[in-house]
């Protein structure tokens, strides 16, 4: 139970909000702030500053043992004002169930959540795992990997000025979609991966940027432009070390995760790289 309350204002979704104050009264540890604003809260144990044995002593973060090093964890703050019963904080729950949205830190997280937790659990009793690195474990089960680069080819040759269709071949491993689930403390989280953009550096100054793995090129698209990947190099690539541009294609897997036991979920992103190279030269005219 939190017992002494300190407050640190972290802005959730880039809303400014007035600042936040601790609840003094009976029962106290539950922070109050604005609406969309997450109050980080913290407690060592002892009694308030200024009162009959207080020690003054330094607060530690809820969840920990009130003394030691033993890592932060999460904090649980319950949103004062409410958000409106049709936000989606409120996770499907409305009104006429008793309970609250709280905005939730952890360490190394990025940035805040929130969550929907009955009366009667404060924050304190909520449980004090962090669903994301939970879900991080998720990911790091599913064994994503760079984009698996089918164009350019290393063994092609590319001309000048010409439309180059960049694309890759689309696996769950590569470009997903994929899903898996992670356990721990009771809780268990399902993480779902699936790149949302390709950023390929094309090795001459330029990136593009692809929404999907590109489009396969086939011969009677002529010189067209592919629709959703392409490239037309301005110069040979004969002064690049081997004679080739050195390109490189990073995709950002997007997951989106689900706590149903907290009722929580969100989203974080990752990248995997995938390197490759690209002859490109001139066309030689005949008189």
């Amino acid at each position: 139970m939190l017992r002494r309350a300190t407050a640190a204002a972290v802005v959730l979704a880039g809303v400014l909000a007035p600042a936040a104050h601790a609840d003094g009264g009976p029962g106290g540890g539950i922070c109050e702030g604005a609406a969309l604003t997450i109050t980080v809260c913290a407690s060592d144990g002892a009694a308030t500053p200024g009162a009959p044995g207080s020690s003054g002593a330094a607060a530690t973060p809820a969840g920990t043992s009130g003394g030691g090093s033993s890592k932060p964890s999460c904090t649980y703050t319950r949103l004062d004002p409410q958000p409106p019963p049709e936000n989606m904080f409120w996770k499907g729950h409305d009104r006429a169930e008793k309970g609250a949205v709280y905005g939730v830190n952890c360490p190394d997280s990025q940035g805040a959540r929130t969550v929907w937790l009955p009366d009667g659990q404060t924050p304190g009793a909520a449980p004090v795992i962090d669903p994301e690195a939970v879900a991080r474990r998720a990911v790091d089960s599913m064994k994503l990997t760079g984009p698996a680069v089918a164009s350019p080819r290393a063994a092609g040759t590319y001309v000048v000025g010409m439309p180059m269709w960049m694309w890759a071949t689309p696996s769950p491993t590569t470009f997903g979609p994929a899903e898996a689930s992670a356990t721990a403390g009771g809780v268990t989280v399902t993480a779902t991966a699936k790149v949302t953009t390709a950023r390929w550096d094309m090795g001459d100054g330029t990136t593009v940027t692809c929404h999907g793995p590109g489009t396969k090129y086939t011969p009677d698209q002529g010189k067209n432009m592919s629709p959703d990947c392409g490239h037309r190099y301005q110069r040979p690539s004969a002064d690049q070390p081997s004679a080739r541009y050195q390109g490189t294609t990073t995709a950002t897997w997007t997951i989106t995760w689900t706590a149903p036991a907290l009722g929580d979920e969100g989203t974080f992103t990752e990248t995997r790289q995938t390197t490759w190279t690209a002859r490109v030269g001139e066309v030689q005219v005949l008189n």
